[in-house]
């Protein structure tokens, strides 16, 4: 699979209030891959002859710094997706502690990891509405056998003409 990719790069600085800034991201991505259900093989016993063709196609992804997304394939058209917002500077979730630090002087857990390891321990890994096949089916109604496949429109239209009859 090739990839091409093109990055963007912004500063910009201020003498006089001390301000600078500086930005990077990856803003084009263009990779070839094979194309799904796009492929023909061939083989020829008596000749020990095979062929094999796989279609390609190039997906682009494009980014913002705008929270901005658009994917798609090449020549298809692009989908544009809005990004939910993040901080600009991730707050980490993992930082190692000090060695031979006490338990005192060690950086507590960040909210969102205490409030995700909660929810874990509280699920224990178990889906909480969870139901067994049979009784998902029990609920269903019963499968009636057509033996025509016009019997059953026939059947219906005489009925909902019935109903139109009687108003």
């Amino acid at each position: 699979m090739a990839t091409s990719e093109l990055s963007c790069e912004v500063s910009e600085e201020n003498c006089e209030r001390r301000e600078a800034f500086w930005a990077e991201w990856k803003d084009l991505t263009l990779s070839t891959r094979p194309e799904e259900g796009c492929s023909l093989h061939e083989e020829d016993t008596r000749r020990h002859e095979t062929y094999h063709q796989q279609g390609q196609c190039q997906a682009l992804v494009q980014r913002s710094p705008w929270l901005v997304m658009r994917m798609g394939i090449l020549g298809r058209g692009l989908q544009e997706y809005q990004l939910p917002y993040q901080r600009v500077l991730p707050l980490p979730i993992f930082t190692p502690a000090k060695m031979g630090a006490t338990k005192e002087e060690r950086e507590d857990t960040p909210i969102q990891l205490q409030e995700l390891l909660a929810l874990e321990t509280a699920l224990g890994g178990q889906c909480v509405d969870r139901q067994e096949v049979a009784e998902i089916t029990k609920q269903l109604p019963p499968v009636v056998p057509v033996s025509k496949p016009g019997a059953l429109r026939r059947s219906l239209s005489r009925s909902m003409s019935q109903e139109a009859q009687r108003g």
